[in-house]
């Protein structure tokens, strides 16, 4: 657990640059008395793909719920393509949302709905597309992560790694800006999680989207990520191109790619 600092004078938010689609400014949040994300500032790069690593229960996945403005921070900025969304209303929110996808830790599908419909819930419900335009973008995204023969399953009858598939296709049928994936190969053996990070790399391929990707797999991460950040203790202590984080000097950073228990990380 974070201790408190004590209470601390809020910076000015800057606006970011056109180069920048989420800019996370002085994030403070906390759960009760226990200190989540403290003064933690990030950027994400227009069109790049960023990968938030850290020790589990860190708040990664809690990062991404402040993007999509599914959680507010106790203080701090958000800029969404410009637009400070702290403090927005619902309405609001659900405009930004509109250029955004979601793609879920758990592929959170609906049971009762079969594989297309799942995938075409978002258009029916943000867009004003007929039927038969719904029906030929639900296709041509199923094919293009290799889905099409499950178009007419439900999700029971899919393995755990083709459900997250179908998730990533619900959240990329609208073709959003910017792409956000929670944990997307947790629980999943090697085989499907090659599968999976591929299909990230497929959705990019197709989108040239801001993808934002909260991940354990190492190896998945430097496969998919132009950008690697690493947050411990409630901030981001490492930030650089997938590149240049391996050669990271941090200690603390060190012994969390080799995977240590001789370190700075408290075990």
């Amino acid at each position: 657990m974070i201790e408190h600092a004590g209470a601390r004078e809020m910076p000015d938010a800057v606006t970011p640059s056109e180069s920048v689609a989420v800019s996370l400014q002085h994030i403070d949040l906390s759960f009760g008395p226990k200190i989540v994300l403290s003064d933690l500032s990030l950027d994400f790069k227009r069109g790049q793909v960023t990968s938030v690593i850290g020790l589990s229960g860190a708040g990664k996945s809690t990062i991404l719920r402040l993007i999509d403005g599914l959680r507010m921070p106790n203080a701090g900025y958000i800029f969404v393509n410009g637009e400070n969304i702290v403090g927005l209303q619902e309405r609001e929110l659900n405009e930004i949302r509109r250029k955004m996808g979601f793609a879920f830790q758990a592929a959170a599908l609906f049971d009762s709905l079969t594989v297309a419909q799942n995938v075409s819930f978002p258009l029916y419900e943000h867009t004003t597309l007929t039927r038969k335009e719904i029906d030929q973008r639900v296709t041509d995204t199923l094919d293009a992560l290799g889905l099409g023969d499950v178009a007419d399953r439900l999700p029971a009858e899919l393995s755990g790694g083709m459900q997250k598939r179908v998730g990533f296709a619900r959240a990329i049928v609208n073709d959003p800006e910017i792409v956000l994936f929670d944990e997307p190969t947790t629980g999943l053996d090697p085989i499907m999680t090659n599968v999976i990070t591929d299909s990230i790399k497929a959705i990019q391929s197709r989108l040239h989207a801001t993808s934002i990707v909260v991940m354990h797999d190492m190896p998945s991460v430097y496969a998919i990520s132009d950008n690697i950040a690493m947050l411990f203790e409630g901030t981001i202590i490492e930030v650089a191109s997938a590149k240049e984080f391996r050669r990271s000097q941090n200690p603390i950073v060190q012994q969390f790619l080799e995977g240590s228990e001789v370190g700075p990380i408290p075990l």
